[in-house]
């Protein structure tokens, strides 16, 4: 659904989402490298497990929520990216402390 330009010619960064390395590029906020890599679903919730993927891309929604470096919680909407960042899928509800 999403690919990048041809133009772009950022450099590249390496990081890894649920142990698997994903080339993103530098500037890039985690919810726009996830997509531009075809990693479309961010979070399941908790009621019915429904996968989730960001909506607004601006931090107002919380569907894009991922855990990154073992921090939960966080908007990969709003984080950009860095040499190395360890990034999971976040799965339920949002925990406190995680």
């Amino acid at each position: 659904m999403f690919r990048r330009s041809e133009q772009d010619k950022r450099p590249q960064v390496q990081i890894f989402v649920d142990g698997t390395a994903i080339a993103a590029r530098q500037g890039d906020t985690v919810s726009a490298a996830l997509l531009a890599s075809g990693c479309d679903a961010r979070r399941s919730t908790a009621v019915s497990g429904a996968p989730r993927l960001p909506y607004c891309m601006m931090g107002v929604c919380f569907d894009c929520l991922v855990t990154i470096d073992g921090v939960g919680n966080r908007q990969g909407c709003l984080v950009p990216v860095a040499e190395g960042m360890q990034i999971e899928i976040q799965k339920g509800k949002r925990e406190i402390g995680k």
